[in-house]
């Protein structure tokens, strides 16, 4: 007599049970590192968006800012860029008095030969942050990880 080649009903449940479970823990793990991803995301986004003010304060030879409204989260800048942060997020900005044209605005000015008024910007989520330092006389934009001292 020949034998059946093939699986069984249970082999094949069995099989079903553990792709759930193995879908379950690939999920669980990839939506448990989306909010970090977020942060990261957004303080790479602002960082780029201050690096493009300070090269187009540069290469127009004219002043350009980048405006951050800590209250509403969202942020202006050269080109008529903007954007705002996701939801969750907390942005504290610290600037120059000078340049804070209301309470809850902070704004980082470029000059044309590429320094600022300098500034430092950190996205938080619960315990993690991101800074953004924006150097007065170079007006190099340093990302990195943590609150740094204030």
């Amino acid at each position: 007599m020949k034998s059946q080649r093939g699986f069984s009903l249970v082999e094949l449940i069995v099989v079903m049970v553990l792709i759930a479970v193995l879908a379950g823990i690939g999920a669980a793990a990839i939506s448990s590192g989306l909010p970090g991803q977020q942060l990261r995301g957004a303080a790479r986004e602002m960082a780029v968006e201050l690096r493009f003010a300070r090269a187009q304060a540069i290469a127009t030879g004219r002043e350009q800012t980048f405006e951050i409204n800590v209250a509403d989260k969202r942020w202006t800048a050269a080109g008529k860029r903007a954007g705002t942060l996701p939801d969750g997020l907390e942005i504290i900005a610290t600037t120059a008095r000078e340049e804070q044209p209301a309470r809850e605005v902070a704004v980082i000015r470029f000059f044309p030969e590429g320094a600022s008024t300098g500034g430092r910007v950190v996205i938080k989520r619960g315990d993690a942050a991101w800074r953004i330092d924006v150097g007065w006389l170079t007006g190099e934009v340093i990302l990195s990880r943590g609150e740094g001292r204030p």
